[in-house]
């Protein structure tokens, strides 16, 4: 008679819970909860629930990565400084921004950040570093923005690109890049947009995605240039992402926009929808296999506060075989 042991050379393994070092195809017996389990991998992108906001808002700054990141202003719809930091699980409430304000671009990670520019106000430049326990204020960027994107490593290392502006044209091409110190002026974008997705890992390495003036369009950065790429299978406008320049998510983009798009480094591929469509959403994530959205508008001025977690195609699962 075939046994696994006969067909694999080993026999099935004991663990008391999830076996985190097995590798796709593996299978083993769950003592806890009483079933074989095995680990396959997923053939497209989904989101499940994750923990919510203490806080419900929207156009609120987003970094980190699924199992730590940082939520950070935002409107309720009044203007919030309200900071919470999530654990994969659940968010804490940590310590607020100097001032409150909405609409700020953001960098870095849920340890070292940056929240910068906003809405109109009494500091529009206003620059706020982060290094994991309290926000100090630092340099102002060198020209307003409300929505610009953003992206960088860490609070001494960023990117702020487009965005709307108050006077004038009503957005905006220039790009900044962050030293730590100060803000420098460097090459635009080649089309102006504002309420545009922005993300990367480094300030010499960013995407830009959608927004008014270019809801379409894809510019990615090299360090020196953006270079226009392929667009969008949905343009729109108040749309979010997560990742780095060549693997990325965005997601949303209004009320009824439930729509995810995956960033392979060359071509978008829709995958699956957020649970609940919405614009002006909070992001963070690692990359196409990991992110996290959180917050948004659902519906003129309405606050929302549920969190979504997204896992890519080709992401280790867990399943569990139903043998009754």
């Amino acid at each position: 008679m075939s046994t696994y042991k006969k067909e694999v050379g080993t026999a099935v393994q004991n663990f008391a819970g999830d076996y985190t070092g097995a590798v796709q195809g593996q299978l083993w017996y769950n003592s806890t909860a009483g079933s074989f389990q095995f680990r396959s991998v997923t053939t497209t992108g989904s989101w499940a629930t994750g923990g919510a906001l203490n806080t419900a808002r929207f156009r609120l700054g987003g970094v980190g990565i699924q199992t730590a990141a940082l939520a950070f202003g935002g409107q309720t719809p009044a203007n919030t400084a309200a900071t919470e930091s999530y654990d994969g699980s659940a968010w804490t409430e940590v310590n607020d921004l100097n001032t409150a304000r909405s609409a700020l671009g953001d960098a870095g990670t849920s340890t070292s950040a940056l929240g910068f520019s906003g809405p109109p106000g009494s500091t529009p430049v206003q620059n706020e570093s982060w290094n994991g326990t309290c926000w100090s204020e630092v340099a102002d960027v060198n020209a307003f923005r409300g929505d610009p994107g953003g992206a960088g490593s860490d609070n001494t290392s960023a990117l702020m690109f487009g965005g709307t502006v108050p006077t004038g044209p009503e957005t905006s091409a220039l790009t900044e890049s962050w030293n730590g110190t100060s803000w420098t002026e460097v090459a635009d974008l080649n089309i102006a947009r504002g309420n545009q997705a922005g993300t990367g890992k480094l300030n010499t390495a960013a995407l830009c995605v959608g927004g008014s003036g270019d809801p379409d369009g894809t510019e990615q950065w090299n360090g020196t240039c953006w270079t226009t790429l392929a667009n969008i299978n949905s343009g729109r406008v108040n749309l979010a992402a997560a990742g780095t320049y060549t693997s990325a998510i965005v997601f949303g983009g209004a009320e009824d926009i439930a729509l995810t798009e995956v960033w392979n480094g060359t071509s978008w591929t829709e995958q699956g929808d957020l649970a609940q469509g919405g614009k002006n959403i909070g992001g963070a994530g690692a990359d196409n296999t990991s992110g996290l959205a959180f917050g948004g508008q659902t519906a003129p001025g309405a606050a929302y506060g549920d969190t979504e977690e997204w896992t890519g195609a080709g992401s280790p699962v867990t399943e569990t075989i139903t043998t009754s």
